[in-house]
């Protein structure tokens, strides 16, 4: 007997493709504010919870005097006192970058159910925002592995996108 194989519906992963780079894209958009606003580098993050915008935040570590200030971790933040719990398994977040490793534990003690991100980290590396041990360090642990959520790098253009966004803007944060 030959095994029924159910092949996915291109039309459903359009609709997603479609939706990730939608909310990509407004996670690459505050990161461009980051940086027009001068509050910090340029990452970006929005939560979504049933395909509603919960919040949409950019780093603010310079604005804050806060080293903690990220993007992602600011959304967390915004997104529990918004809606009145910690626990954000119900929501999903879209990073313009790869998390660092602060980022991932604050996404993770938050149980956000899923993550897509655009850039890798290494391309944060030409602001001088991410060392090389940082990216190192989450993989080299497995950390990204051990995650209890749904971890997925955009494809295509939103990534392409979200890459630009430090090729545009180190200028900016070069070392001199």
């Amino acid at each position: 007997m030959i095994p029924y194989v159910c092949k996915p519906d291109p039309r459903v992963r359009r609709v997603v493709e479609d939706r990730d780079q939608k909310f990509l894209m407004g996670a690459v958009e505050e990161a461009y504010n980051a940086v027009e606003c001068g509050h910090g580098k340029p990452y970006g993050a929005v939560i979504v919870r049933n395909d509603e915008v919960v919040v949409s935040c950019h780093n603010m570590v310079l604005n804050n005097t806060d080293p903690t200030a990220h993007a992602e971790v600011k959304a967390i933040r915004e997104a529990c006192e918004k809606l009145k719990k910690i626990d954000l398994s119900d929501c999903e977040m879209y990073a313009s970058c790869e998390p660092c490793p602060m980022c991932f534990g604050a996404i993770q003690l938050s149980r956000i159910k899923r993550l897509v991100y655009g850039a890798k980290a290494e391309n944060a590396i030409t602001i001088g925002g991410l060392e090389d041990f940082i990216s190192d360090a989450l993989r080299g642990t497995g950390f990204y592995h051990k995650a209890n959520m749904e971890i997925k790098r955009a494809d295509g253009n939103g990534a392409i996108i979200a890459e630009q966004v430090f090729e545009k803007t180190k200028a900016k944060f070069s070392r001199n």
